[in-house]
């Protein structure tokens, strides 16, 4: 299981604080492999608020002994004190992102954002930036520069302005077909990424025509597919640098190249660093 998070003040205890509208607390991630199963129950909640972005695969949620099935492009938000009880598990390679936060106006900011004070599950779109702000608020809280706390607080309105508007976006659309099939593609990329996936054939499959799945696909997460599978694969080749001892050559194996040369190109476009330069750099963020 690869995981990584951060706390602010370095302390895991939750925490309440109305000194400011909008304070984050911790924020991480985690990405199944080997671990067959990870579950959370809190029977008394927490007394701050938590967002969770499901990335991949699938969650299985508990609301009242009830289960929902959670998919990727959806977040769920629990309020204080709310029961907290959820399972992942690594056949469905689950892949989350979370955020604790409290505040003093963080109702309001929440309703501001399209979010109202019943919903727990919503579809929020497949977006890699998600998780690029994310990545963003865990690398802040652990390197605790000037001026991180307030932009935390900027990271976090930025991923509430996303939803708002992909929220927005549904609305306008003959959402039910679209979503669905957004989402289906969504999980099922994320599933065979590193095979030679074939746009036009998963399109054909679908009963779709190759152009209207790729804009309807750029439409909901802001990339045409193979653009979606290529920051896939660079988002797994970094948990893998970050994360495990394999050597550059046996990454671009499993995140689906069989060139080290033009990964290693791919990477550097995308993260301004080669692999290497990558791993030395992420060994020097302290912890």
């Amino acid at each position: 299981m690869y995981t990584n998070s951060a706390y602010l003040h370095h302390s895991r205890v939750d925490f309440k604080d109305k000194s400011r509208p909008l304070i984050v607390g911790s924020c991480g991630t985690y990405r199944l492999y080997s671990r067959s199963e990870l579950s959370t129950y809190r029977p008394r909640g927490r007394i701050d608020y938590q967002l969770i972005y499901v990335a991949s695969g699938k969650a299985y949620f508990y609301f009242e002994d009830r289960e929902e099935i959670v998919t990727a492009g959806h977040m769920v938000l629990y309020r204080p004190k709310e029961v907290q009880k959820y399972v992942y598990y690594g056949t469905d390679q689950t892949e989350v992102y979370w955020v604790h936060f409290t505040g003093s106006d963080v109702k309001n900011i929440l309703r501001q954002y399209g979010i109202s004070d019943n919903m727990h599950v919503f579809y929020c779109g497949a977006l890699l930036e998600y998780q690029s702000l994310f990545r963003l608020m865990i690398q802040e809280l652990q390197m605790c520069r000037e001026d991180y706390q307030e932009l935390l607080a900027m990271v976090l309105r930025h991923i509430l302005i996303l939803i708002h508007r992909q929220m927005n976006n549904v609305k306008k659309t003959d959402s039910g077909f679209m979503t669905e099939e957004i989402d289906l593609a969504v999980t099922y990329f994320n599933e065979h990424y590193n095979t030679d996936i074939c746009i036009e054939e998963y399109a054909a499959s679908r009963h779709m025509s190759t152009s209207w799945f790729i804009r309807n696909f750029r439409k909901y997460t802001g990339f045409t597919p193979m653009q979606y599978i290529l920051e896939i694969r660079i988002s797994n080749a970094e948990s893998l640098l970050e994360a495990t001892e394999y050597n550059i050559t046996e990454i671009n194996r499993i995140i689906g190249y069989d060139n080290p040369l033009y990964f290693s190109r791919l990477f550097k476009k995308s993260k301004g660093l080669s692999p290497s330069e990558y791993r030395k750099r992420i060994k020097t963020v302290p912890s």
